[in-house]
């Protein structure tokens, strides 16, 4: 007796790439208005053509789930989320006014208490680290934190390190709201270094 997978099973080293490359080709034809990430397809739809942005949502969402049939991709519809002004994705808060950290995640760095140890310094940096697009010259405000990740270095919490902890949190509790990138205008990268940090982001 012979078994066979039917769908692709968890657990397997490459099963994550491999879903999001099927799901990404399967749908190219709309990546436009819905574009995917992993199993999440987030569907924006501005208002063309004389028609509302919610007649165009509701053609958007036809041709997606059509197609999602087509090749038998299914939606759990308990985590759909239809016809809103503003969606969370990765951390962030998306919306037709722009895109802003998830205010849930701001709240809980807010309140971190003051670092201990390398354990808790990775935690906080990891959470922080996720945002950091909404933080001015985050690498170097971080700074004396990643000194104490050195392999070498001796855990002691200094006046600077608590600056930086601050700096970091206020500028979270203070972060702008981000515009959506507009596919039919050019980008530009901007870089710039120091001595002890370096940043790249790419601007319209």
């Amino acid at each position: 007796m012979l078994w066979e997978w039917l769908v692709m099973p968890q657990g397997l080293k490459n099963a994550p790439a491999t879903f999001n490359r099927c799901v990404t080709h399967l749908l190219r034809s709309v990546r436009d208005f819905a574009p995917s990430y992993f199993d999440d397809v987030f569907v924006h739809s501005p208002a063309m053509n004389g028609k509302t942005d919610v007649d165009v949502h509701k053609e958007h969402l036809r041709k997606l789930l059509g197609l999602m049939r087509k090749h038998k991709l299914y939606a759990n519809l308990k985590k759909c989320i239809f016809g809103v002004s503003e969606i969370p994705i990765l951390g962030c808060l998306v919306g037709r006014n722009g895109v802003r950290p998830d205010p849930e995640k701001v709240r809980v760095i807010s309140e971190w208490p003051t670092l201990s140890n390398v354990k808790e310094l990775r935690q906080f940096l990891g959470l922080a680290t996720y945002l950091c697009k909404y933080v001015e010259s985050y690498a170097g405000k971080i700074r004396p934190l990643s000194q104490l990740l050195k392999k070498e270095a001796e855990w002691k919490w200094t006046a600077e390190c608590q600056q930086a902890f601050d700096a970091v949190k206020q500028g979270l509790t203070k972060a702008p709201i981000l515009a959506v990138a507009d596919q039919y205008c050019p980008f530009h990268v901007v870089c710039d270094a120091s001595d002890f940090a370096i940043g790249c982001a790419l601007m319209q």
